[in-house]
Parts: C-alpha cells; structure tokens; sequence
C-alpha cells in the first residue's frame, strides 16, 4: 500500500512498537517474568518526570508485551516494593532514606555516581530500577525495555547491573521535521539514550521556520529527561572592539538567554555566526555579501578562518550569556576551517577562553587514497570511520589546554552520504566509528557528542546499536548486530541479512565524498537531473528552509578553486577513479539486496514488512549510486561532444548520450515504486521532498526533454535522428 507525503511521521509517533511478543517462548531458570497482577511503584511525592516513567512503563507493557500493570504512587514506595510482583522506580537519593535495610540499599544504589547512570536489579521476586538521578531512572527504565524488545517476551534475567553513559551531552536535531519535536519524538529520542536536542535560533521565539514558543519546548523536552542547545543563526554585525559591542550583543544572545534562561548552551558555528573581524588573513566581510574592492578576493570570510579575535568575540558573548544563564554551555564548533593551516587553527584554541567547550568534526578533511587517488573528505561521511587528522590535532590541543571536548559523529546513523534517507544500515561501519570514538574518550578525554546535523534523527537498529556502544559495561557490538538481525527478522533470515549487513558495510568504504556528489547525485538520489545546454529550475517546496538551495543541479567535478575551502583537489583528472570505485561500492550494493532477497522468503509473516522496508533502503542506495554514476559518464561524453570536430564521432557521442539518459530515465522509473511505498524516502528536514514520486516524474519528464535537445543539437551538425552506431562510445 502507498503512503501520502509525510505519512512518515505516523511511525515516528509510535514509541512502543506494538505486539512484540512471541507467545511461543518461556522463561529460562534464571529469568523472572512480569506478568498480570504486577505493579509499578513510584512515591507519591515523586515528581511528575518520575511518574510519567510509570505510566510510560505500563504502556510498554501493555502496548508491546501485552501484559497489564498496575501503577501505584506509594507513600512509601521503597516499602510497598517489599511486596512481591512490583517494579520499583527510584532514586538512589530516595532509597537511602526509605527505610529498607542498608545491605538492599548498598546492593541498588553501589557506584551510582555519574549522572544518568543507573542499576537495575532483578531477583526472583521484584525489579529495582535505581538512577543517579531522575534521568538515570528514565534510562534504567528504556534499558528494561530494551531487554523485553530483545528477549520478545517479558522475561528478564535475575541480576544487578550498573549502567554508566560514556558520553554527554548526545545532542540531534529533529527527524520529524526541522526544529519540529512534537511530545512523541521527544519521547523516542530519549528512549535512543540521547539528553539533548538542537534547535535552530535566529531571535527570541523565532525559528527559521516561523515562530516557536523556546520555553514550551524546554518544558516538554524537561518531560523526557532532555535538554535543548540553541543553535545560532544569529546575525553577528559588531566586532567585539566596537565601543556598542557589548550593548548589541546583550540585544541580541543576552535578550535569547533572558528570555529563555534554561537552554543548556548554544553551539556557535563560523559560517552561521561570522562576524566583521580584523583579522588580516580574512576578508573582513560577509561570505553573503557583495565584496568590495578594499580587500583581496581570494581571502577567505570570517566565517572560514581561524580568526585571532574570535576569543575576543567569545569572551563578550559568555559575558552577555552567563549574566542571565551562569551555567550555559558554551560550544564552540571548528567545522569551516579544517582545511586551514595547523598552526593558525591550533593557535586559536590556545587562546579560546578555558571555561568554552570545543567541537571538532570528526572524519572531514581527511585526505585518502582510493582507487590510485587521492581524495580529500570534505563533508559528513561514513566512508572513513575516522579520526581525521584536523579532529586528531585540535583534540590533543583541546586536551592540552583542558577544554571541554566534543565531536560532531553522525551516530544518529546518517551522514551526507544519501541525502533523503532515514539512516544508513551499513552497521559494521558504523562499529569502526564507534570504537574510534571511545578511543578518543581514552586518548582526549572526548565527553560529548553532536549525532546528527539537520537531517535529524530517525528510530533504527543503528540507534540501538549506538546506545550500547555508548553505555558501559561494553556490549560485544557485533554478537549484538546478530541478536537484532534474529529479532527484526527472524532466527532463519537473520544469516542471510548479516550476509546482507556486511556487503553493505563494505560497500560505503569505496564511497567518495566529493563536493560535486555529495550536493549533487548523492544529494537527492534518483530525481537528479542531466543538463545539456538549457537551464532548469529543481522544484522546491516554498516553506523548505534550504529546498534546491543545497543541491547543484549541473554536474561537474569540481576542482575546488573556492577560496573558503582552501585547498585544491584533482578534479576533473579523478573522474575515472570515482567511476571505478562507484561501480564496486554499487556491486556490493547488489550483492547485499541479493542477499536480502533470499531472507525475506525466510522471514516469518510478522516480520515481513520490516524486511520490505530495508529492501526499499538498500534499493534507493542503489539507484542512487547509479545515478551517481550516470552524472559522471554524462559529464564525460558532453565535454568530448562539445569538443569534437568530427561529425561521424560527434555522432557516436550523442547517441551514447542518449543512452545514458534512457537508462537514467529506467533508473528513475523504478525508484517511484519505492518512494511511493515508503513515504520517508526522497525526503529531508531542511529541503522537504526532493524525490518524491512527483520530483520523480518531473526529472523522467526532463531527461527526455534532453534527449529532444540532444537531437536539435544532432540536426545542427547535419546529423540523421538515427546517428547511434557501432561506433559510439562505451564507458
């Protein structure tokens, strides 16, 4: 059956996926069972986060397990758990003074230090779900919940475990929509694990979409145990030596934090935060505006340099920020000038002010060697599990100075690799990612983490696989991988997706993340278009923050001459090498979809539609390298074509031209099914639909078009309409 536009988002609502449970299996000598006639506990004196843990818990149950509780707000909650049959939801600060004897107590709340860390204990009567804190309640509880999901019955083994997040704060924008986080997302991003979400900011209560009530959104996050980060787009038009800098920058960040002093920080990015500085080595102007003649044009703005008075610009706005919040965290991210020289960037985090926390993108501007050449990582990619050496070199001069330390890890489980997908099911990459990043806990004392950029969050086994990694004790990731594949689809298909899984996980290796591809082809998928010589407009929704804006509808390898970026690739010159490395990341593409085709057979009737959607995923991956693929050789035979004297092999061009594009247009054909199917594909917050069916038919409708113009154009050179011939040219 189709899904409309955004029917998406009736997924992303529910929570608690229902009927779970496998009837057929019971429970092992070591396993309790919660079953009819247990009850959840909570003091009656608890706050309201603390017992909407409860109701959310008997929901679980009721929803997924099919077992009815009992919820009860206890004077003495720690007594009424004496009883039998009971889940005991509390604090460690609460148990201590509950009454029970000190041996229970030790053994519930021993080693509760950290916050949002947790035990949970289960003997053969009751479980005990003890936090830290409040919010380490809430993660004992999703924990308990996660166990249940896995086991696919309401059994759990007897024990006692502590639970200690490795990171915080783990931050994401919303998948449901851009700054849009209605309760049941909130919900399902801190069932994920995550503390916090980001929210675009451009003045007090307003959005780049429009209007949003700040503080309804804290309040409501502060429900789910989250906290929000504002996210300047904030106009920065003093330098801070300006003698009204301080009164302009209290109109401007302070009135945001008066307003709404309980955001958890703001995180402050160059190119949406650039403001007039002096340093020498910039232009002194704003990347969006018209430059002048006053200064050279091949200097980078502010936004893109490591700028000498950027301390000064952080010190006048923690002064503005911490009069109203004096515990803000203070993120200062270094994304746009990677590719800078080492010694200025380092020598602008000696300088930085040390009570700032520092973000460092994890894998970009790492130059690697794929297909015989050279390539640079100039965006989020999965391609290299990292660290790169710009994250490597800030992160040690972060550690020497004692800054807090962060990453931007993607681990939400997108990149821009696919640009309209929910999540990238290359699970074993993903584990590379994960082990490096605990290792740059151990080696730079990394605390926290950025897990998505606009493209948000989206509910998947990635997520589940990250919220393991990242909580201790450490889980084997890959015994995990088969345990979710056994789940999701069944113990007899499960081989042949981990078959499927692995193929994957190898094929986002020979993905090159270029400029071109990653704004083009790879942006949009299937619905990108083949320019010959006339100009086109992509559709776009009005309301899109971004729409066509980030995507680059004439393909060409760039060469990088762009003076905010600073370095020069190969270009053209490396065209080949991304074909040859294209076509092995779309076999084991295939081969993984082949894979996936002989499970699905396998799966039981249940978990057949689960199947179905991950077939869909892996097959736009797919489509989309082809497409990919296409725009190069396009590109290829239109720069021999517009350079070709000879009429008979002007001719052999176009028709391979025209051969291309038809099997473009094939490709396109066969992605509509798909986005039909699954309304959540084509789509992305910032740019909304780019490859629904609509966008679909109109670039089936403009490729052929083009093979109209490629005629005229034949006709000009007084070509037959019949020129392709045993002479054309093959790629």
């Amino acid at each position: 059956m189709n899904e409309r536009n955004y029917q998406f988002r009736q997924k992303l609502n529910i929570v608690h996926k229902p009927d779970r449970r496998d009837y057929a299996l019971t429970p092992e000598q070591d396993e309790i069972a919660v079953a009819e006639g247990w009850s959840i506990v909570v003091d009656a004196a608890a706050s309201d986060y603390m017992k909407s843990l409860a109701k959310d818990l008997q929901d679980y149950l009721l929803v997924s397990m099919d077992v009815s509780v009992y919820v009860r707000f206890a004077e003495n909650a720690a007594a009424a758990a004496r009883e039998p049959q009971t889940i005991l939801i509390t604090t460690a600060g609460a148990l201590a003074g509950s009454g029970w004897d000190q041996a229970t107590v030790a053994a519930a709340t021993s080693g509760l230090k950290k916050e949002r860390s947790y035990r949970l204990v289960v003997d053969g009567e009751r479980i005990v779900i003890c936090g830290c804190d409040e919010r380490g309640a809430g993660q004992g509880c999703y924990h308990l919940e996660d166990l249940m999901n896995m086991r696919e019955a309401p059994f759990v083994k007897k024990g006692n475990v502590l639970r200690e997040p490795h990171f915080s704060p783990r931050m994401t924008h919303s998948g449901w929509g851009l700054d849009e986080f209605p309760d049941a997302h909130l919900n399902a991003i801190a069932h994920a694990g995550m503390d916090s979400i980001l929210v675009f900011v451009k003045d007090i209560d307003h959005s780049p979409k429009g209007h949003l009530n700040f503080n309804d959104l804290v309040d409501r996050a502060e429900r789910y145990g989250l906290d929000v980060y504002m996210y300047s787009y904030l106009e920065s038009l003093k330098h801070p030596g300006d003698a009204d800098a301080l009164e302009y920058y209290e109109s401007t960040y302070g009135a945001i934090f008066a307003a709404c002093p309980r955001f958890k920080g703001v995180v402050l990015v160059g190119e949406s935060v650039e403001f007039p500085s002096k340093d020498e080595n910039t232009s002194r102007e704003f990347r969006e505006k018209e430059p002048s003649s006053k200064v050279p044009a091949d200097k980078p703005s502010p936004g893109w340099w490591p700028c000498c008075d950027y301390p000064e610009w952080l010190n006048m706005l923690k002064k503005v920020i911490r009069t109203h919040s004096p515990e803000a965290d203070i993120v200062f991210w270094t994304y746009n000038w990677g590719w800078a020289p080492e010694e200025a960037r380092l020598e602008l985090i000696r300088n930085v002010p040390e009570d700032i926390t520092l973000l460092v993108t994890f894998e970009m501007f790492e130059q690697q060697k794929q297909a015989g050449v050279t390539h640079v990582t100039v965006d989020y990619t999965l391609s290299f599990e990292g660290p790169g050496v710009y994250f490597a070199s800030e992160a040690q001069a972060a550690k020497e100075r004692g800054l807090k330390l962060y990453t931007m890890s993607n681990t939400g489980g997108l990149t821009w690799d696919f640009g309209v997908i929910p999540y990238e099911p290359m699970p074993y990459q993903w584990l590379r990612r994960f082990d490096v990043l605990l290792q740059a806990k151990a080696d730079w004392g990394l605390s926290g983490l950025m897990e998505s950029h606009h493209y948000g969050f989206w509910p998947s086994f990635i997520g589940e696989l990250s919220k393991q990694a990242f909580w201790s004790p450490d889980t084997p990731l890959r015994d995990y991988c088969a345990a979710l594949a056994r789940r999701d689809y069944g113990s007899e298909a499960a081989p042949l997706v981990l078959e499927a899984w692995e193929r994957w996980s190898e094929a986002i290796r020979h993905y090159i993340p270029t400029n071109e591809d990653q704004y083009g082809p790879f942006r949009i998928g299937p619905s990108y278009p083949l320019l010959f010589q006339q100009k086109i407009v992509l559709p776009a929704a009005w309301f899109a923050l971004w729409g066509n804006r980030i995507v680059h509808i004439e393909y060409k390898p760039s060469d990088f001459k762009v003076r905010e970026l600073g370095y020069q690739s190969l270009g053209p010159s490396r065209i080949d090498s991304e074909i040859a490395s294209l076509r092995e990341l779309r076999r084991l593409l295939e081969q993984g979809l082949a894979s996936l085709e002989r499970a699905i057979a396998l799966m039981p009737t249940s978990k057949r539609l689960a199947g179905e959607d991950l077939r869909r995923l892996g097959e736009f991956m797919s489509r989309s390298a082809l497409t990919a693929l296409h725009a190069k050789q396009w590109w290829k035979l239109k720069q021999r074509l517009l350079g070709e004297p000879d009429p008979n092999m002007a001719g052999a061009l176009l028709g391979e031209m025209k051969r291309v594009a038809r099997l473009e247009i094939a490709n396109a054909e066969a992605t509509i099914p798909l986005t039909a199917a699954d309304s959540r594909l084509g789509w992305e917050p910032s740019m909304d639909y780019m490859t629904d069916p609509e966008h679909l038919c109109w670039k089936i409708a403009q490729v052929e078009g083009v093979i109209k113009e490629l005629d005229i154009y034949g006709r000009s050179l007084k070509l037959t309409d019949g020129y392709i011939g045993a002479g054309a040219a093959r790629e």
